[in-house]
């Protein structure tokens, strides 16, 4: 995600592609039952019974995950991996695989010297839009799949995978439903990829300058969580909207899930999950990182054979 800084390291779309996309995958097999149990977290909504407030079915990320394997068994933590690979293999190649370019052409082809922060933010910014509005169905399955829970005997579920998932929307709701929640979806992924890169820069910048501390596992380590934390400080209330808006079709647009999500629910509502949340950025950004470095090194070692 963050370029190279010596132009003879570059490798070439095709091996950016290839390298981000299985860094993105790896990353995405490890951490998605953090994801699965954000997901639950941020669906739930405040319950009343009687003159009170019912206590809530999932509570931390730990209890969410303790009650999904309790009642559902391990592998539902593990729902929606299938989409989800499919979302890394399109989100995540192209939003790395185009960062370069796009850059280039912000900043000119001629251009020298150090590219300004401001012009990596619009870079991170177009890239992360544009490459979620392409992988948006695959956003949308996913969350899909995750949102279902225990369900009552005899009741049957929505979808039996992936592929009858994408069929059954498709039929049922019309093509045009897959990209159900793009705004919340293009603003979130736009915002998360920017302050992703912008953070990592930064903070690898920032620890590089401390004595002993070289471009290493542990600096792209560091450098991983800081992107991780800043990713869901930024990005946190619009995923609570693409969360909603893709779990619940019944919110007729961005701005009716923002404000009935405000009305009912308060404005902390916007935070929930915040921990599972940063508990799987975190994770998947410092598994994305390592593995993207350590397969870029061996694309470019190939391309330069």
């Amino acid at each position: 995600m963050v370029a190279d800084h010596n132009p003879k390291s570059n490798i070439s779309f095709a091996g950016t592609f290839v390298s981000s996309a299985f860094a993105a995958c790896t990353a995405e097999i490890t951490s998605i039952p953090l994801d699965t149990a954000k997901v639950r977290l941020q669906l739930q909504k405040t319950a009343v019974a009687g003159d009170g407030v019912a206590l809530p079915k999932y509570r931390g990320m730990l209890g969410t995950v303790g009650t999904i394997a309790r009642e559902e068994g391990l592998t539902a933590l593990w729902k929606g991996i299938v989409p989800g690979l499919h979302r890394q293999c399109l989100f995540g190649g192209l939003r790395v695989g185009l960062y370069e370019p796009v850059k280039t052409l912000y900043v000119g082809k001629d251009f020298v010297g150090d590219v300004p922060l401001t012009k990596k933010i619009l870079a991170a910014l177009t890239t992360g839009a544009l490459a979620i509005t392409v992988a948006n169905p695959t956003d949308l399955v996913k969350v899909r799949l995750q949102a279902e829970g225990k369900l009552p005997p005899g009741v049957p579920r929505r979808y039996s995978g992936a592929l009858n998932a994408y069929s059954t929307i498709i039929r049922q709701e019309g093509f045009g439903a897959l990209w159900t929640g793009i705004g919340p979806n293009v603003a979130r992924n736009a915002i998360i990829n920017a302050a992703e890169l912008a953070s990592y820069d930064q903070v690898k910048q920032t620890i590089l300058k401390i004595p002993g501390f070289t471009d290493n596992v542990v600096t792209h380590l560091l450098a991983g969580l800081g992107a991780g934390f800043f990713a869901v400080c930024f990005g946190s209330p619009v995923d609570v909207v693409k969360s909603r808006m893709m779990g619940d079709p019944s919110y007729k647009s961005t701005l009716d899930c923002f404000v009935k999500t405000l009305k009912n629910d308060g404005p902390l509502a916007f935070y929930k999950g915040f921990i599972p949340n940063f508990g799987r950025l975190g994770t998947w950004n410092v598994v994305m990182f390592l593995t993207l470095e350590q397969a870029k090194k061996f694309v470019r070692s190939i391309e330069s054979s």
